[in-house]
């Protein structure tokens, strides 16, 4: 089991949302996720954000589930979203979802990139993640 420390030193300041500035890890494996977006196992596209950011954080639970792990083995994240004035959406969605998902309120660190597009031009977020085995 990794020993996994999600902190927010003093020197930092606070966070601007639901993460942390700093995790602290002792593993012995490491899992790289690659970005997942907005679509179903089938390929459908989410309906508006909310919905591309539950299909987002799903597909991540089941690679993290794949390997016998869950969201507690997370260790950083790294957001794409392709509109600015989705932020307000994306803060709000992580309000409500990341206590279901971070019953500890622990929350990994998170950086936020705003880009031209992702792979697909209907696509609004993807999330890249790491995690502690």
């Amino acid at each position: 089991m990794p020993d996994i420390k999600i902190l927010n030193p003093d020197a930092l300041g606070k966070p601007l949302g639901q993460y942390s500035q700093v995790t602290r890890v002792k593993a012995s494996e490491f899992l790289f996720i690659a970005g997942q977006v907005g679509a179903a196992k089938d390929g459908t596209v989410g309906d508006g954000f909310d919905a591309q950011c539950s299909l987002t954080f799903g597909n991540i639970g089941a690679a993290l589930a794949s390997q016998g792990a869950g969201f507690g083995n997370i260790v950083e994240f790294t957001t794409y979203m392709v509109d600015a004035d989705d932020i307000p959406k994306f803060m709000e969605w992580r309000k409500r979802e990341f206590p279901r998902l971070f019953p500890n309120g622990a929350y990994p660190p998170n950086t936020l990139l705003i880009v031209e597009r992702l792979v697909k031009p209907e696509l609004l977020i993807e999330v890249s993640a790491v995690a502690a085995l």
